[in-house]
């Protein structure tokens, strides 16, 4: 399936090169994967070490991925994993804005007051990516290239006292706000909003809608990332048959 989507778009992805955050496990990880089963050279970023030099090793070490620790929220970080970047592939044409957390209590008013834990969320779901963001601007606009932020369906629904949900409405605006910034530069700007996603932030609850898993999110970013270069697939939402928000 993976190769008819790069087929059918007439895609030349061997020299592309593609950087995502949060690459240690859940989405980033599955992306990484399809990515270089398709042919792109893929960049994983995440503050784990250990974890995405083992996925690096995966899918064909040094050739195929780089590997490259680094905290999102910090800017000297983003500044020597660019340069790392272009040194090693000797370009960037893909970003995946991808890391995120759930911290603290999910009620403005109930609950626990949790501030260092939201201050840990907010810094790394809407700093980090916003860094993220301004580091790969000036590479993608030399190559035309394309950057996805991963945001939620939350961020176009509004779940009830979650700040979670608020960060994610703030990378909707920004998504918009970036394409329109870039207009008449080339780069393509995707923001992808999936529902409820089986993975390590996923918590138990047998009366919650059914999920969909992290390949089903990656199989929808390669997708966005399949088009041709004058094809600008803004939105995509992907949730789970039957979810009702």
């Amino acid at each position: 399936m993976l190769e008819l989507i790069g087929q059918k778009a007439g895609l030349k992805v061997m020299d592309k090169v593609f950087l995502i955050t949060g690459a240690s496990g859940g989405i980033g990880a599955a992306v990484a994967r399809q990515a270089v089963q398709i042919g792109y050279r893929v960049v994983l970023v995440a503050r784990s070490q250990s974890s995405i030099q083992t996925l690096a090793d995966e899918l064909g070490g040094s050739t195929h991925a780089l590997a490259l620790q680094g905290d999102t929220t910090q800017w000297q970080d983003w500044e020597q994993i660019i340069a790392l970047t272009v040194a090693h592939f000797g370009q960037l044409d893909m970003t995946l804005a991808n890391a995120g957390v759930v911290k603290g209590a999910w009620s403005f008013y109930q609950g626990d007051a949790t501030p260092d834990e939201w201050r840990e969320m907010i810094m790394t779901n809407v700093y980090g990516t916003a860094l993220t963001v301004r580091a790969a601007l000036p590479e993608l606009v030399k190559t035309k290239g394309h950057l996805l932020l991963v945001g939620s369906v939350l961020g176009r629904f509004f779940l009830p006292g979650s700040l979670y949900s608020s960060t994610k409405w703030a990378i909707t605006g920004m998504a918009e706000t970036i394409r329109q910034e870039l207009r008449g530069t080339g780069v393509r700007v995707s923001l992808v909003m999936p529902g409820r996603v089986d993975t390590a932030f996923s918590e138990p609850d047998d009366n919650a809608t059914p999920m969909i898993s992290a390949e089903d999110v990656a199989r929808a970013v390669l997708y966005a990332m399949s088009q041709p270069p004058h094809v600008d697939m803004s939105e995509i939402m992907i949730r789970p048959t039957g979810q009702y928000d």
